[in-house]
C-alpha cells in the first residue's frame, strides 16, 4: 500500500515538473500586467497622457447647516478638479508618476497612500482620430484618481477618460456628515452633467490637446457608489423629492437639480459600480423614474455588499431599470469596495483606511483585471459599435462556476484564453479562473428577475 502510494506521488511530480516546463517556453507574463488577467482587462496599445484641468461650475447651491434649517441658498461658483487621460503620441511629455494621496479620515492623522501609474502628464495629444468620452465620478469621500487604473486602462484602449474630484467635504462629527452628504446628494449629478457640458463645448471649439480627440457623439458614464447614484440620473432616470433621502434637501438645490436633469445632453452607456440609492430606506428614485433610463447599462456589485444592500437595493435598481438593456455582474462574497486602485499603503496604516480600500475576500488586483475587462467589453459594443465585444458578455452561464472547458489528461492551456472554440466557457477567462462571478443579463422592456431577499 505504502509503496502505490509512492508511485502515486511520483507520477504527480512528473506532472508538476512538465506542467512547469510548459509555463517557461510560453510565459504569459507580460511588462506590467499580470498574467492572470481576462483577455480585455489587459492594456491596449495606445501610448496615453494626462492632465489635471480645473473646471469653474456656476450658479450652484452650497448646503450649510444653517440652509438646512431655513432652505435659504445664495447662488456660488463651484471650483472642482478633474483629471483626463487620452491617447497620446509615444514618448513626449514627462515619465509617469506615482499617484499620490493624502488620506484625512475622522479622528486619525493624516496618511498618504500611493497608485502606480503609466500615463505621461502633459503628453502630446495623439492626433487623426476621434475617440469616446468616458466621464468617472468618485463615491462618498473619494478623489479624481481613486479610479485610474480603470481611466488609464480605457485610455489605452482608445477613450478619453475624465475623472471629477468632487472635493466632498471633510467629516469629523454627526454634524458635518449631514451636511457633508446632503450636498453629496445635490452636487453629485449637477457635477457630472456641468463638467460634461464643459468638455463637449471645448470639444468643438478647440484646436489643440485633448479636447480635440473627443467624439461628442459618444459619451459614456461610470460611477462609483455615490458616483453611481449620481450617474443613473445623468443618464435620464429623475430623482423623486417627495419623499425619501433627497426630500430633505433645501428648495434652491432641488430646483438646480431639476434644472440639471433638464440637460439636453445624450448618455450612450452608463456603468455604475455599487451604486447607491436603491435601498429601502434612502431610495432616490421611484419604479416609474427608474423606467425613464434608456441607456444601456452594466452595474457591477458585490453580493455582500453591505453599504448599498445588494439584496434590497442593487438587486431593486437592477430588476427596475425596465426600458434599459442592462447587465449585473456579481461577486460572490464581496462588500462594497469592488472599485479603485490597489494602493501602496504602510504596515501602520490604521485599519479603518484598508476597511475603506480593500475586500476581505477578493484582491483588489483581481476586481480590477475582471472590472477592466467587462467594462471594455461593455463600452467597446455600446460606444465604438464592435459587435463583436458583445461575446464576451453573451456569457454560456450565469454562474461562472458553471463554465465547462475540458481539457485531456495533464494538458496544460497555459494562460490560453476562451475564445470562439470554447463557446461554454465565459470569454476571454483562462480555464479555471472564471470562478465567483455571475452575470445576468436583461433586455429592455423585460423587469429584471434578481430575487430579493426582504
Amino acid at each position: 500500500m505504502k509503496k502505490r502510494y509512492l508511485l502515486a506521488g511520483a507520477l504527480g511530480l512528473t506532472a508538476i515538473v512538465v506542467g512547469g516546463g510548459a509555463y517557461v517556453v510560453a510565459p504569459t507574463i507580460h511588462p506590467g500586467q499580470t498574467g492572470e488577467a481576462p483577455e480585455l482587462g489587459r492594456h491596449g496599445s495606445y501610448a496615453i497622457g494626462t492632465v489635471e484641468v480645473s473646471f469653474e461650475l456656476a450658479n450652484r447651491s452650497a448646503i450649510t447647516g444653517t440652509s438646512l434649517v431655513t432652505g435659504n441658498l445664495e447662488p456660488v461658483d463651484r471650483s472642482i478638479q478633474v483629471r483626463i487621460w487620452y491617447p497620446a503620441v509615444p514618448g513626449t511629455g514627462e515619465d509617469p508618476q506615482p499617484l499620490a494621496h493624502l488620506m484625512e479620515m475622522p479622528r486619525l492623522a493624516p496618511f498618504e497612500i500611493v497608485s502606480q501609474s503609466i500615463a505621461r502628464p502633459d503628453a502630446e495629444a495623439a492626433t487623426g482620430e476621434k475617440y469616446p468620452l468616458v466621464l468617472i465620478s468618485h463615491g462618498f469621500g473619494g478623489w479624481n484618481t481613486q479610479l485610474s487604473n480603470l481611466a488609464e486602462h480605457l485610455a489605452t484602449r482608445g477613450y478619453v477618460t475624465a475623472s471629477i474630484d468632487h472635493d466632498d467635504m471633510p467629516v469629523d462629527s454627526p454634524a458635518s456628515f449631514i451636511v457633508s452628504f446632503g450636498n453629496v446628494l445635490a452636487d453629485r449629478t449637477v457635477d457630472q452633467l456641468q463638467v460634461l457640458e464643459q468638455l463637449v463645448t471645448n470639444a468643438n471649439t478647440a484646436q489643440l490637446g485633448y479636447p480635440t480627440l473627443i467624439d461628442v457623439g459618444k459619451i459614456g458614464v461610470i460611477g462609483y457608489s455615490m458616483g453611481g447614484y449620481g450617474a443613473i440620473t445623468t443618464a435620464g432616470a429623475s430623482y423623486r423629492t417627495d419623499e425619501g433621502p433627497l426630500s430633505n434637501l433645501p428648495t434652491a438645490s432641488i430646483e438646480r437639480m431639476a434644472e440639471a436633469e433638464a440637460t439636453e445632453l445624450d448618455i450612450d452607456a452608463l456603468v455604475a459600480l455599487a451604486p447607491w440609492g436603491g435601498q429601502p430606506d434612502n431610495r432616490a428614485w421611484s419604479q416609474r423614474s427608474l423606467a425613464e433610463l434608456e441607456v444601456p447599462t452594466l452595474i457591477i456589485s458585490g453580493d455582500q455588499d453591505d453599504i448599498v444592500n445588494f439584496d434590497q437595493g442593487v438587486s431593486w435598481l437592477f430588476n427596475n431599470m425596465v426600458n434599459s438593456d442592462r447587465y449585473l455582474l456579481v461577486y460572490r462574497e464581496a462588500r462594497h469596495n469592488i472599485a479603485g486602485n490597489q494602493f501602496d499603503v504602510g504596515p501602520d496604516v490604521p485599519f479603518s483606511a484598508t476597511e475603506f480600500l480593500r475586500e476581505p475576500v477578493w484582491r483588489t488586483d483581481r476586481l480590477n483585471a475582471i472590472n477592466q475587462h467587462f467594462v471594455t467589453s461593455f463600452l467597446d459594443w455600446k460606444l465604438k459599435g464592435r459587435a463583436e465585444a458583445a461575446a464576451y458578455l453573451d456569457v454560456p452561464t450565469t454562474d461562472s462556476n458553471e463554465s465547462e472547458w475540458p481539457i485531456g489528461f495533464n494538458e496544460h492551456l497555459n494562460g490560453t484564453l476562451a475564445g470562439e472554440k470554447q463557446d461554454s466557457h465565459w470569454r476571454g477567462f483562462q480555464r479555471r479562473w472564471a470562478v465567483g462571478m455571475d452575470l445576468h443579463i436583461v433586455s429592455a422592456g423585460e423587469r429584471g428577475e434578481i430575487s430579493i431577499r426582504e
